[in-house]
């Protein structure tokens, strides 16, 4: 008997051939991945190359971004980020985004994990209705809700209100994050919140102690999600905030570069617009892994 038939049936670990071991890649596919690495190395250079120049840029006298744009400084002028966050008040602004980002993404996550919750755990009379009304929000674009959303606001007293804007933030970050949830939360196992509810603990416990935890990675990567939009948001803050002591940061740079100029100090301008990309791009490159994760983790099991 040879060693083929002495084999077990089924058993393919020494199976080896020249349709196996003799694949290469043909000439196509090499074409391909060529074309491929180049597309992408020249997309990382249009992304790389104005933020590393505007980093430069901020670190210069006035006189150098105006006759030599494309050289290195002279010498580093780290004053040029004391004027903008001090003189151009950037500091202020800085901190009235935090108040309005903490707020905001608290009461999204919270509102919108209990709500996916809900819709992907009960069933009751019109939970489809409900769940493919939220779809419809996402649909529902920001430029239409405009000048109704204003006089909303300005009625109920929380226009220039750190409050109001918070509000609307989290109305408009709803319609998605709740879509990722829902399916996330359906992902989870109910046998654990069914041993719970037998061992005497009400819904609350079960969401708040059980449910919660498990859905960690789906609440994470809705965290960094809504964070890079939030932050980055320009249009609901310059029509809801109009006193400008509680300006955010994406208002401050368009007061400072097209209403002020900041008294023509390019320095200063340069130096505020990177204090206002580093927090995402830090975010981002710290939190990459798990955004990936939760949103391929959602997407995979939904």
């Amino acid at each position: 008997m040879g060693v083929d038939a002495a084999r077990p049936i089924g058993d393919t670990r020494f199976v080896s051939g020249p349709d196996v071991a003799g694949t290469r890649p043909g000439f196509g596919s090499l074409t391909f991945s060529a074309l491929s690495q180049l597309l992408l190395i020249f997309w990382a250079i249009l992304v790389i190359f104005p933020f590393a120049w505007m980093i430069v840029t901020s670190l210069k006298t006035d006189p150098e971004i105006l006759s030599s744009p494309w050289t290195f400084p002279a010498a580093l002028q780290w004053d040029n980020f004391t004027r903008a966050w001090t003189e151009a008040r950037i500091g202020r602004f800085f901190v009235n985004t935090l108040v309005v980002l903490v707020g905001s993404l608290t009461g999204t996550l919270l509102v919108s994990a209990m709500a996916a919750y809900v819709l992907a755990r009960f069933v009751f009379p019109g939970r489809n209705v409900i769940f493919y009304g939220f779809i419809a929000g996402l649909m529902f674009p920001v430029f239409l809700a405009l000048v109704p959303l204003y006089f909303l606001v300005a009625n109920l007293n929380l226009l220039a209100t750190y409050q109001g804007l918070i509000l609307v933030y989290i109305a408009y970050s709803l319609p998605f994050t709740i879509f990722f949830l829902t399916t996330f939360f359906k992902t989870l196992p109910g046998e654990v919140a069914e041993a719970a509810i037998l061992d005497g603990a009400n819904q609350y416990q079960v969401f708040f102690q059980i449910m919660m935890p498990l859905a960690k990675p789906g609440l994470i990567a809705m965290g960094i999600f809504n964070f890079l939009g939030q932050w980055n948001q320009f249009l609901l803050p310059l029509v809801l905030m109009p006193d400008e002591n509680k300006y955010l940061l994406s208002q401050g740079l368009y007061f400072l570069a097209v209403q002020q100029g900041y008294q023509n100090d390019y320095g200063a301008l340069f130096a505020a617009m990177v204090i206002t990309m580093v927090p995402t791009l830090i975010i981002y490159v710290l939190f990459q892994r798990r955004l990936e994760s939760g949103l391929t983790a959602g997407a995979l099991k939904g």
